[in-house]
C-alpha cells in the first residue's frame, strides 16, 4: 500500500467517522468512496465506521469490478461506480440516511431553493424515484438526480452528494441535512417557504465560487 492510497483510505475513515458522529449514518447505514489511482476507494459492507482499519477500504476498478479475494464493498457499489463514469467533477461521493432529507425522501419530496445555501447542492435537491438498494436502476436514478447539481435525494432511501473532495462532499450532505431540517420546521408550521428565482441562485453560485467555496458543476 503507498503512502498516497493510505491516505486516500484514512481520509474515507475520517469522513465516514464524522458523518457517524453527526448521527447521518445511523446502524452502519450509508456509504463513502473516492477517486483512486486504479478505480475508486468504497467502505466495506457491514463493519462499523468506529473499527474500521485502511485495509478493509474496498479498492473496486473504473467498471467496478471488485476484487473477489477482498474485502466486500457497499452494496452500493454501483451507484458509486456510475457516477464517477458520468461526472468528471465527482472526486468522492457520500451517501447517507441523514433523519430530516430522508423523512423527505421518504414522502417523495425534494428541498426547494428557499435558502441561498443550497447553493452548494448547485440548485434545488431534486427527490427521485424509488428503486431497490444496490441495484443497477437505483444506479442510473442517482446519476439522473445529480445532473446539473452536487446533492439528490433517493425516495424511500436517503441521499447522495458528491464533491471535489471528501471533505467538499461531506458538506455537502451536511448542509443537505441542515436545509431539510429548516424546510420540516417551516412545513410543520404550515409554511410554505419564499423560493429564490434563477436569477439570483446563479448570482449565489458565482459569489461562492469568487470564495473558492464551490465549483460549477461540469457535465
Amino acid at each position: 500500500m503507498t503512502d498516497t492510497d493510505r491516505e486516500l483510505r484514512t481520509g474515507i475513515i475520517d469522513i465516514a467517522r464524522s458523518l457517524d458522529a453527526a448521527g447521518l449514518v445511523p446502524n452502519k447505514s450509508g456509504n463513502v468512496s473516492c477517486r483512486s489511482a486504479d478505480g475508486f476507494l468504497i467502505t466495506p459492507a457491514g463493519v462499523a465506521y468506529a473499527d474500521l482499519v485502511p485495509e478493509q477500504i474496498v479498492e473496486l476498478s473504473p467498471d467496478g469490478s471488485p476484487d473477489p479475494a477482498g474485502p466486500r464493498p457497499s452494496s452500493e457499489w454501483r451507484m458509486h461506480e456510475a457516477i464517477y463514469a458520468l461526472r468528471p467533477d465527482a472526486e468522492a461521493i457520500v451517501h447517507t440516511h441523514s433523519p430530516h432529507a430522508t423523512a423527505l425522501a421518504c414522502a417523495g419530496r425534494g428541498i426547494p431553493a428557499f435558502h441561498y445555501m443550497i447553493a452548494l447542492a448547485g440548485g434545488d435537491v431534486r427527490c427521485m424515484p424509488y428503486a431497490t438498494f444496490g441495484t443497477a436502476e437505483l444506479a442510473v436514478t442517482a446519476v439522473r438526480g445529480l445532473e446539473d447539481r452536487r446533492a439528490t435525494l433517493l425516495a424511500n432511501h436517503g441521499v447522495v452528494a458528491l464533491g471535489a473532495s471528501l471533505r467538499d462532499a461531506l458538506s455537502v450532505a451536511v448542509e443537505v441535512e441542515n436545509l431539510a431540517r429548516q424546510y420540516l420546521a417551516l412545513l410543520a408550521a404550515g409554511l410554505e417557504p419564499e423560493v429564490l428565482g434563477d436569477e439570483e441562485l446563479e448570482r449565489v453560485i458565482d459569489k461562492f465560487g469568487d470564495y473558492g467555496r464551490l465549483k460549477r458543476v461540469v457535465s
